[in-house]
C-alpha cells in the first residue's frame, strides 16, 4: 500500500451564514474558495469548498451553511477539531495576524513535537494551526490574502473524541493506510506518508452528549486512489460488520459513507476526477456549479440562495 497517497480526503462541517464563513476562510485564513455548489441532497442549501493553492487532496474543508441552525455543541463520538498545517517559520506572522483580526487564540503550545495554535471560526468550530516543516514544500494559495510563504498548506489532522479508541484505530491502520505513530496522555497519533492530511488524533474521553448544529463536523472523508480501490475498501468495511452505502457520484469525486465504530461518520472518497473536471479555471469558486440533473432548475435555485461575494 502506497501510504503517501493515503490520509484525509476532505472534512465537511455544518456552518452558519455562508458569506460570514467565506469571509473568514478566504479573507482571514487565506484559503481559496474552489467550488460554490449546492448540497446535492438538499439543493436549497449551499455546499462550499475551501482548499490550498492547488486544491490538493487533503486540503478541502467543505461547508453546508445553515444560517438558521442552532449552535452546535461537540460531544463524544465525534470529530471535534480541524487542524491545518503551516510552515514553522510562520508562527510570528499568524500570531500578529490573529491579533490584527481580533481572532482569539491559545498558544503556541507543543503537542507531538510540533508547535500548535488553537482558535475558532465564527461558528465556534475548533481549529488549529500546526507548524510542520514537512508541509513546507506544499503550495499555499498564491492569490490569497496571506503571503504564500506563510499560508496554510492543507490539513494536518483532525481530532476525534471517542469513548473507546481501539476499534477506530484498527480501522485507520487496516483499511485507511495509517500507522500508529505516538501516544501522549489520552491521545494517540496516527499517520500516513502524505504531506497534507497525513495525521489523525484519537482522544479518549468520557461520554458526553453533543448537539448537532453550526460549528460541528458532519463527516470525515478518507482517500481512495480510484474507483477500484474504493470498491475494495467498501467490501473490506462491509466484511468487518459495518454498513457502507452504495457508491454515490458527487461528480468531483465518488463517495461511500458508513458510521465508524466510535460514532464518527466516515466517507471513502476517490482522489478524482477533481474540481477542474466540472468547471473551467475562471469559473471555479465564482459561478454556481450544478449537477446536470439540477441545471434545469438553476434560475429557481439561484433566486433562493443568498449571494456569496468573494
Amino acid at each position: 500500500m502506497d501510504n503517501q497517497r493515503k490520509g484525509l480526503h476532505h472534512i465537511t462541517v455544518l456552518g452558519g451564514d455562508g458569506q460570514r464563513t467565506t469571509d473568514f476562510y478566504v479573507q482571514d485564513l487565506g484559503l481559496r474558495l474552489i467550488m460554490k455548489t449546492v448540497n446535492q441532497d438538499d439543493p436549497s442549501t449551499y455546499h462550499l469548498f475551501f482548499v490550498n493553492g492547488t486544491s490538493q487532496i487533503g486540503s478541502s474543508l467543505t461547508f453546508f451553511p445553515w444560517p438558521m441552525a442552532v449552535q452546535g455543541k461537540p460531544g463524544s463520538g465525534e470529530a471535534t477539531v480541524v487542524s491545518f498545517a503551516a510552515p514553522p517559520g510562520s508562527i510570528d506572522y499568524w500570531v500578529k495576524r490573529f491579533g490584527e483580526k481580533n481572532i482569539t487564540f491559545n498558544g503556541p503550545f507543543e503537542r507531538f513535537g510540533k508547535q500548535v495554535i488553537s482558535f475558532q471560526d465564527p461558528d465556534l468550530l475548533n481549529l488549529e494551526l500546526v507548524f510542520d516543516e514537512e508541509a513546507d514544500p506544499v503550495p499555499a494559495w498564491k492569490n490569497g490574502t496571506v503571503p504564500q510563504e506563510y499560508g496554510i498548506r492543507g490539513f494536518w489532522s483532525t481530532t476525534m473524541k471517542l469513548v473507546e479508541k481501539g476499534a477506530t484505530g484498527k480501522l485507520l491502520t487496516d483499511v485507511f493506510g495509517f500507522e500508529k505513530a505516538d501516544e501522549q496522555e489520552n491521545q494517540t497519533l496516527y499517520k500516513t506518508g502524505s504531506k497534507v492530511g497525513g495525521y489523525v488524533i484519537l482522544e479518549k474521553v468520557e461520554p458526553k452528549q453533543g448537539q448537532t448544529g453550526r460549528g460541528t463536523i458532519h463527516h470525515v472523508a478518507f482517500r481512495a486512489r480510484d474507483e477500484e480501490e474504493q470498491i475494495k475498501m467498501q467490501k473490506e468495511v462491509r466484511s468487518r460488520g459495518f454498513y457502507p452505502t452504495d457508491v454515490i457520484d458527487r461528480h468531483v469525486f465518488r463517495s461511500v459513507y458508513f458510521k465508524s465504530p466510535g460514532g464518527v461518520l466516515f466517507e471513502i472518497a476517490t482522489d478524482g476526477p477533481g474540481y477542474s473536471a466540472v468547471q473551467n479555471e475562471d469559473e471555479l469558486g465564482k459561478k454556481l456549479w450544478l449537477p446536470s440533473r439540477l441545471e434545469s432548475r438553476r434560475e429557481m435555485i439561484e433566486k433562493r440562495l443568498p449571494e456569496i461575494r468573494l
